[in-house]
């Protein structure tokens, strides 16, 4: 298959999105040894600063493939995919569902566990649902600490999104958070500490992190969030406590390294090649959106017509590398 590398095709891809609406955006684009940077737009509408392609940023749900990669748990026989999640976490996934779902279900998104954020908000009178949240209670929670184990609660409180491995799945923060919590049990640490030491570290991502704090650190471009067109014109929310997703959505880094990251995953460097099959093992889940994703362990296929097979992650801001 050929494939033809045109930057200048590329910076006009990104000039397009730009002059779309978009404040500023930038792209990194490896293709064997062949390496390409760009950028368009700005990254502070008030000032002008221009965006560049080596700046840090949030990238949401990225961060699960992230979390799914501590599959080196399995690897050394700490954690089975197919144990039920009551067997690990009891008090938090008690009774019939904690024996019915297991850590499989959990990052591959068929639990039937319900997505808490609809059910959380209401219930910790911070945010409303959230179609109907306003910037009024957006900005009001920038600093907004959240617990994991509360947020958990609610959404195994909530009705059931399906059957514990039924298919299609429903996408559920819960799932993570769950796989979060798991992640601590069993080594005793923080799941930020943990995926930091055996998956950013390892993989060797210097620009990379899951802030303690609501601060993104170093060069990067304002966040201006229309919230699904409900803000009209766009804040900019750049400071803020991402507790409300933990290590399911928060972590800041930089194409450069998530680029790095999915080359060395994809090639069995980060977790053994029998894990790396699991991770691509799909099922039909159900987006946010209402899309049918095809789900793996924390990694999104795709298929492009013409161009072969990537393995992503769903987010407004992605990531993908194609299947050697």
């Amino acid at each position: 298959m050929t494939h033809t590398f045109d930057p200048e095709k590329l910076q006009t891809a990104l000039e397009t999105v730009h002059h779309a609406g978009m404040p500023g955006v930038f792209a990194e684009v490896r293709d064997d040894d062949q390496i390409w940077c760009g950028a368009a737009g700005v990254a502070d509408l008030a000032t002008g600063r221009p965006v560049t392609a080596d700046m840090r940023h949030r990238v949401g749900s990225i961060t699960k493939t992230f979390t799914a990669a501590v599959l080196q748990l399995v690897d050394d026989g700490e954690i089975e995919l197919d144990t039920p999640i009551g067997h690990y976490l009891p008090r938090l996934v008690p009774g019939a569902r904690g024996v019915a779902i297991t850590v499989r279900m959990l990052i591959n998104h068929t639990s039937g566990l319900a997505e808490y954020l609809p059910h959380a908000y209401p219930s910790l009178a911070a945010f409303p649902a959230l179609a109907k949240t306003t910037p009024a209670s957006l900005d009001g929670n920038r600093f907004t600490r959240f617990h994991a184990t509360e947020l958990i609660e609610m959404g195994v409180a909530a009705p059931a999104a399906g059957a514990a491995g039924g298919t299609p799945g429903v996408y559920s923060n819960t799932n993570y958070l769950l796989m979060c919590q798991l992640l601590e049990s069993i080594t005793g640490t923080s799941a930020e500490k943990c995926i930091t030491r055996n998956v950013i570290e390892r993989a060797g991502l210097r620009d990379t992190e899951l802030p303690a704090g609501p601060y993104v650190h170093g060069p990067h471009s304002l966040h201006y969030e229309a919230w699904f067109g409900m803000i009209d014109p766009p804040h900019d929310y750049s400071v803020y406590d991402m507790s409300w997703v933990g290590p399911a959505a928060s972590l800041i880094s930089t194409v450069a390294d998530l680029n790095r990251f999915f080359g060395l995953l994809l090639a069995g460097d980060i977790i053994s090649r029998a894990s790396l099959a699991q991770m691509q093992r799909t099922v039909p889940v159900i987006s946010f959106e209402g899309k049918t994703l095809d789900y793996g362990l924390g990694l999104q296929k795709m298929t492009v017509p013409g161009h072969g097979t990537y393995w992503a992650m769903r987010v407004r801001s992605g990531a993908a590398a194609r299947c050697p």
